[in-house]
Parts: structure tokens; sequence; C-alpha cells
């Protein structure tokens, strides 16, 4: 079986493609107390949500991100991804890193993720650690689709 990769209509078995772009879970969720906006049941073998479309998993991401904000006051790239991305599962130091390298934020960085343009950003940095590099220069979505979820997050 094959499918198309991030709407470009490139072919790819869909087998080989990362867990979180495979079920439009790009941020790798699980299922919480209340059901996402397109949250898919069951969830994946694995624990994973599964979205209905890549838009509605790359908002889950988004307003996640901004919870941990509003509700949890996490305002650096330090600790929104130590919360992200726990050590009991993740190599955290490494994935702080690597977000900051694709943001070009600090990890001290005191950051507003309510700004769009800085959401957008931690969402293609954290879309690109967990799912690992693209097949396609331009990422694993177009703009577009990214942009989409980010607006859908925000509204």
């Amino acid at each position: 079986m094959s499918a198309p990769i991030a709407g470009r209509g490139t072919d790819v078995n869909a087998s080989r493609l990362p867990l979180g772009i495979a079920s439009n879970n790009p941020g790798n969720i699980r299922p919480g107390v209340d059901p996402w906006v397109g949250e898919l049941k069951p969830p994946d073998p694995r624990g994973y949500c599964r979205f209905d479309s890549p838009e509605n998993g790359i908002r889950a991401l988004a307003k996640n991100l901004l919870a941990y904000q509003r509700k949890h006051n996490l305002r650096t790239v330090e600790r929104i991804i130590a919360r992200w991305a726990p050590g009991s599962e993740n190599d955290t130091e490494a994935y702080i890193r690597h977000v900051c390298q694709l943001t070009g934020y600090r990890r001290d960085e005191a950051i507003d993720v309510g700004d769009p343009d800085v959401l957008h950003d931690l969402v293609v940095a954290i879309i690109r650690h967990e799912n690992g590099p693209a097949p396609t220069p331009e990422g694993w979505y177009l703009e577009a689709v990214v942009s989409i979820g980010v607006m859908r997050a925000i509204a």
C-alpha cells in the first residue's frame, strides 16, 4: 500500500512512514480524558492518538503547547520540551538541543507560544524531531497544512 507524503502526491510505502505521520499525529500525542477534535478510536496499538487529518493532529500538538504556557507557565524551550518529552521516555536534553537548533531560540529564552509565529516554529520543530527528516526538502507537510493546524489551535 502506498500513501501520499504530506499532500504532495509523492507515493511511499505507508508501512515505512513514521508512526506520527501515518496516524496524522505528528506530535505523537497519547489520548487524554477528553477526546481531541478529529481523534479516531481506537488509538494506535502502541497507545498513541490517531487523527482524521494532519491538520487536526497538528491542532492537538499546538493546543498542548498553548496549555503548557497558559496552565503551567512554561515559557522556555527547555521547560516546554522537558514536559513534552520527559526523560523517562526520551533523551530530553538532545530533544531540547534539536528544537533550539531548528527554531533559533535559546533553551532559556522566554518565548510566547500565544504568538502564532512562535507556536508555528515550535510545532514544526517538534514534528521534525518526533518523525525524523522528511523525504522532501519542504518537510513532512506543506506549509498550508501546518498553518491551518496552528490557526485551528489558536481560534
